[in-house]
């Protein structure tokens, strides 16, 4: 099923943790003991054949139930047992770990926790993953959402050196005459800065001689002087607070939806994805997860 998915021996190898030639010594074994072809086989492509089609049709089917059934004998003896596997921005990965994570292993210790700190918007179903982390505004119309922060801000912050020396705006188009901190995406653009107030709403790609790729650098640069930053909230909350930074532009940046772990709508849910989820509502509702 891993091959025919992802139409590639090394892929699905390295989703099994298994080597290419050990994967493909399998399913030769296979096809032999069937006397049946499964797959068309090239060197630069995978697909299948009419009787590998009519197998996976049926394999579906039957390794869900499988898997349902081993979820309930597991959870009959309370020891849900597998990976859960989930991908997320190293933002997203640390707020897992500072506030799910560490009562969810202590429960569940049968569960191995894969956490893929990945900066790019993937799709979660083809990289083999059970889950994801996104902010809310870019979840998949077809995934299954569960709240995991409340709503967030992106700010737009300096240090007190800077601002002496430029005056802060006022605007979000004074930007054009600032030193910006820009910010490059892992598809290789570069983040347009996003400002809202009332029905008004502007997309800037502001100027600056320094691009970087991650946030908390981007914080530690502002800090540094080097220039104006826009940041989500959390990752300037401590520099606010002890006057490192100051924000510009507030009444320009409104609240957006926070983090949000989702899931395929069309799957069904692990029992560890399950548990996941209801950890992460039990702490939401106790405020425990900000």
């Amino acid at each position: 099923m891993a091959v025919a998915e992802h139409r590639s021996f090394r892929r699905a190898a390295e989703l099994l943790g298994l080597t290419r030639s050990s994967l493909s010594h399998v399913m030769r074994g296979l096809e032999e003991k069937m006397g049946v072809r499964l797959l068309h086989r090239t060197t630069r492509s995978v697909s299948l054949t009419d009787a590998g089609e009519r197998l996976i049709g049926r394999l579906d089917t039957v390794l869900s139930e499988l898997d349902h059934l081993l979820d309930e004998v597991s959870g009959e003896q309370g020891r849900p047992m597998g990976t859960l596997r989930i991908n997320g921005s190293e933002g997203a990965i640390r707020q897992l770990l500072q506030t799910v994570v560490p009562e969810f292993l202590r429960r569940y210790p049968g569960v191995e926790l894969d956490l893929v700190s990945d900066g790019r918007l993937v799709d979660i179903v083809e990289q083999g993953c059970d889950a994801g982390v996104r902010l809310g505004e870019a979840v998949p119309k077809d995934m299954v959402a569960v709240p995991l922060t409340p709503e967030l801000r992106f700010l737009t912050v300096a240090a007190p050196s800077y601002l002496a020396a430029h005056p802060a705006p006022k605007l979000p188009d004074a930007l054009a005459r600032h030193q910006c901190i820009r910010q490059r995406l892992p598809s290789g653009k570069r983040y347009r800065w996003e400002f809202r107030k009332r029905r008004q709403e502007l997309a800037i790609d502001v100027p600056g001689a320094l691009t970087l790729d991650n946030s908390q650098l981007m914080v530690e640069a502002a800090i540094a002087g080097l220039g104006i930053a826009y940041v989500p909230e959390p990752y300037v909350r401590a520099a606010l607070a002890d006057g490192r930074l100051l924000a510009v532009l507030v009444d320009w940046c409104p609240p957006i939806p926070g983090l949000c772990l989702y899931f395929p709508n069309n799957r069904r849910v692990p029992t560890s994805l399950r548990l996941f989820i209801d950890l992460i509502r039990e702490r939401s509702a106790a405020g425990q997860v900000t």
